[in-house]
């Protein structure tokens, strides 16, 4: 018990120093927790056993290839990469040594193609050219997909925007990238504006736009 006083007082101690705060009042701490200033002086001074090289050593192995990662890996990756080495260690033990370190893998929200370039046909022309700010409504919408992630996956949101307003008249969720859904977002602008006429729709390359336009 008296030994993990020692240990967390010196720990605290070595924070502080290195943050450049003001310093511990260690006297003040051991005499709050009741342990011997000179024992706690005589432990500091002891040469770190072994096991504590041994510890060190695979932490700075740890942190390595943490920092080579780009701080990406976590503990099961790293623990692989050390096995693939020849170092037996346990995946919690290396939890364990990154919690200590205070470091741990960063999130990277896995990327999803939602745009399939296709040709144009000659049915198909970009007609709209850029003139982007339709003077009445209804004669210019866009439709767009986006990916949004969820912990249980990917979801698809696709969307109809009527440019004269920059309002969204029309969406839908999907689970997957089919041109139905397209087919659906379109249908349901078309109902909430009670479209009669023909007007230009315009998108990016993507296949799933294409097949409905088509």
């Amino acid at each position: 018990m008296t030994q993990a006083l020692f240990i967390e007082t010196a720990k605290a101690e070595e924070t502080m120093n290195s943050k450049g705060k003001r310093r511990l009042n260690v006297s003040g701490v051991l005499r709050i927790l009741g342990v011997s200033r000179n024992g706690y002086y005589s432990f500091k001074n002891m040469p770190p056993s072994e096991q504590q090289l041994h510890k060190e050593a695979r932490m700075e192995e740890i942190r390595k290839i943490y920092d080579d990662s780009y701080q990406n890996y976590g503990a099961p990756k790293i623990t692989s990469l050390l096995s693939e080495k020849g170092e037996k260690i346990s995946e919690k033990t290396v939890g364990n040594y990154m919690r200590e370190m205070g470091i741990r893998a960063q999130y990277i929200k896995p990327y999803t193609q939602t745009t399939v370039n296709s040709n144009f046909s000659e049915e198909l022309k970009n007609i709209l050219n850029e003139q982007f700010n339709p003077s009445i409504p209804n004669a210019v919408w866009c439709s767009d997909i986006t990916y949004i992630w969820t912990f249980e996956g990917f979801v698809y949101l696709t969307s109809i925007m009527d440019l004269f307003s920059r309002k969204i008249i029309a969406w839908v969720l999907s689970d997957t990238l089919e041109a139905k859904w397209v087919v659906e977002s379109i249908n349901k602008a078309k109902e909430s504006r009670n479209v009669d006429k023909p007007l230009v729709m315009h998108s990016d390359r993507g296949v799933q736009v294409r097949q409905e336009v088509a």
